[in-house]
């Protein structure tokens, strides 16, 4: 699974953040820590173990670094982490299947980025990327990094035999 390379001097606008989303009563909003154990549930219920575990990490940062999709506060619909597993880097990420293709993980991805550069960055990781790689590509022309076949995930644990 390749990383990815994102140049965080060159993002899109957040313009869109909010009032894309407005008729659908779906707002994109920095996670805060009451909603912790909802989040956390939400991505293990859609997502796995795995990234569920990435994200409880994301709300020890000062500022939390995970984003949500939320439609009328009561139902979660997508997120996004960066800064879970590896400093400067961008994921997990997901958007359940029923709002998959509206701009949501645009939103979540590209807010995610802004959060990155605002620590510091120039340059972001989004690791493991190749499900998503033109998503990626066309959204934040991201870049393949040489020889990150590997990946950080190398020395992850293998406990089951789904992947998750």
């Amino acid at each position: 699974m390749p990383d990815m390379i994102v140049r965080l001097y060159d993002l899109p606008e957040l313009s869109f953040k909010n009032e894309k989303f407005s008729t659908e009563g779906i707002d994109i909003r920095r996670a805060m820590a009451p909603d912790k154990s909802k989040v956390v549930q939400f991505v293990k219920d859609n997502f796995g173990d795995r990234w569920a575990s990435e994200c409880d990490v994301a709300f020890s940062n000062k500022p939390i670094s995970c984003f949500i999709a939320v439609k009328g506060l009561i139902e979660i619909v997508g997120f996004a982490c960066y800064e879970a597993t590896y400093r400067n880097f961008f994921g997990p990420t997901g958007v359940v299947v029923d709002y998959r293709g509206r701009g949501i993980g645009k939103a979540l991805l590209i807010n995610s980025l802004y959060g990155l550069k605002e620590m510091g960055y120039a340059y972001g990781v989004i690791g493991g990327a190749v499900d998503a790689a033109e998503f990626y590509r066309k959204t934040v022309d991201a870049m393949f990094i040489p020889k990150s076949d590997v990946g950080i995930y190398k020395d992850m644990l293998v406990l089951s035999t789904d992947g998750r």
